[in-house]
C-alpha cells in the first residue's frame, strides 16, 4: 500500500462526519485522528453553529477527543485527517498537539492556512514540525462543500 492509499479509509470516515455536519446545518467538514497503526482514535465534525462555539471546528474537536482517548495531549505519531484544508487556528492546534502528519482533502484558497502561505508546520521558530498531504479525495469533499454553500446562497436570495 502506498503512502496515500492508507489515508483513503480514514478520509472516507471524515467524509461521513462532514455529511453529519451537513445534515445538522453546519459547514460540512469532518476530521479523524488515527494512530501510527492507522486505527481511528477520534472523529468529529464542525459544531460551531450548534454549540455557538467559534472554536468548534472539526479538527479542534477531533484533536481534543483524541487526547482524551489516549490520556495525553501529545498526539505523537498520530495523523489528523480532515476533509478541508485547515485554517490558521486548526493548523496551529495540530502544531501544539504534536501530530506527525496532517492529511486534508479540499484546498481552501480563501481561509486555508497552507494555501495562504502560513506554513507553521515547517516553521523553524516553533518546537514541532509535521508532514502535510493535500488534495486527497478533493473532488468528493469539495462537492459536498459546494452543495452546502450553493443551498445557503439560494436560501438567502429568497
Amino acid at each position: 500500500m502506498n503512502n496515500i492509499q492508507k489515508y483513503i479509509w480514514p478520509m472516507q470516515i471524515a467524509r461521513e462526519e462532514a455529511e453529519i455536519a451537513y445534515r445538522e446545518n453546519e459547514v460540512p467538514v469532518g476530521a479523524v485522528v488515527i494512530d501510527s497503526l492507522g486505527n481511528i482514535i477520534s472523529k468529529a465534525h464542525n459544531e460551531k453553529e450548534s454549540d455557538f462555539n467559534p472554536c468548534g471546528h472539526a479538527e479542534i474537536l477531533a484533536l481534543q477527543k483524541a487526547g482524551k482517548s489516549i490520556n495525553n495531549w501529545r498526539l505523537q505519531g498520530c495523523t489528523l485527517v480532515v476533509t478541508l484544508e485547515p485554517c490558521l487556528m486548526c493548523i496551529n492546534a495540530a502544531v501544539h498537539s504534536r501530530v506527525a502528519k496532517v492529511v486534508f482533502g479540499t484546498y481552501d484558497f480563501k481561509a486555508g492556512a497552507l494555501s495562504l502561505g502560513y506554513n507553521f508546520h515547517k516553521n523553524d521558530k516553533l518546537n514541532h514540525k509535521f508532514e502535510v498531504i493535500g488534495g486527497l479525495m478533493h473532488f468528493e469533499n469539495s462537492r459536498l462543500l459546494s452543495k452546502f454553500f450553493r443551498e445557503k446562497r439560494n436560501y438567502y436570495k429568497k
